[in-house]
């Protein structure tokens, strides 16, 4: 059955745009494990405009799910992850001044770096996940570098599915597919919101785990944090 996984970056965000600690990020990944959510998501970056590295250093020992670090193995990223020793960590190919995740790796490219990456954060017993598109080839890759699962960039797919729903989807069933067949747990992630995340499980149900952020904490300002991870849930929990 698949999992929610909370991402907490835009609480960060509206916590740093004022300064101080409101609202305080620590709690509200509490919270959402207490309204449901199976898991808390961070993305710190290096120039900390939302999740802290002092941040995760504080949430780490405060989860009783799953916590996820996801961001670009660069060394201080990598020093983080293996100190804080996260249930999973999950590789983005993201340039220092991106403004969110917008590609997954080129696997065969980078294999070895991503090799030694995967190698390294499993010798200290975490799950790795690598971020890629809804490609074959990239999938395949992904298996090559020793790492667990993949997590595919839905955002193509958040894209197109008000248009064509089966169209949008139809990449990414070929890529889980191979995902599965390749023997890597399957996560997902980016745009995924209420009115397109059921139609994504219901065509992938061997999905592990969904992450989301944005669209759960933009909803929540009008329904609440505690109803709106209730309504994520029930669109997951499908089967």
């Amino acid at each position: 059955m698949t999992k929610l996984s909370v991402n907490i970056n835009k609480i960060a965000t509206i916590r740093n745009a004022r300064g101080g600690n409101t609202p305080n990020v620590a709690k509200a990944s509490v919270d959402c494990e207490r309204f449901g959510a199976e898991g808390i998501t961070v993305h710190p970056r290096p120039d900390e405009r939302h999740i802290r590295y002092s941040d995760v250093r504080e949430i780490r020992p405060l989860i009783t799910t799953e916590f996820n670090i996801e961001g670009n193995p660069i060394p201080s990223f990598i020093q983080l992850v293996t100190e804080t020793t996260p249930h999973q960590v999950t590789l983005v190919p993201d340039a220092e001044d991106a403004i969110t995740s917008n590609a997954g790796w080129d696997t065969i490219r980078h294999r070895d770096f991503l090799t030694e990456v995967c190698a390294e954060f499993k010798r200290h017993g975490i799950r790795t996940s690598i971020f890629v598109g809804a490609d074959p080839a990239m999938v395949e890759g992904a298996a090559l570098c020793g790492c667990d699962r993949v997590e595919l960039y839905t955002e193509p797919y958040a894209d197109l599915f008000p248009i064509a729903p089966d169209t949008a989807i139809a990449p990414f069933i070929r890529a889980a597919e191979t995902a599965r067949n390749c023997g890597l747990g399957l996560n997902a992630g980016h745009d995924l919101n209420l009115n397109n995340l059921e139609f994504f499980i219901r065509n992938i149900p061997w999905t592990d785990e969904v992450s989301i952020g944005h669209a759960i904490i933009s909803d929540a300002l009008y329904m609440g944090l505690e109803a709106t991870i209730k309504a994520y849930l029930s669109k997951i929990k499908i089967f």
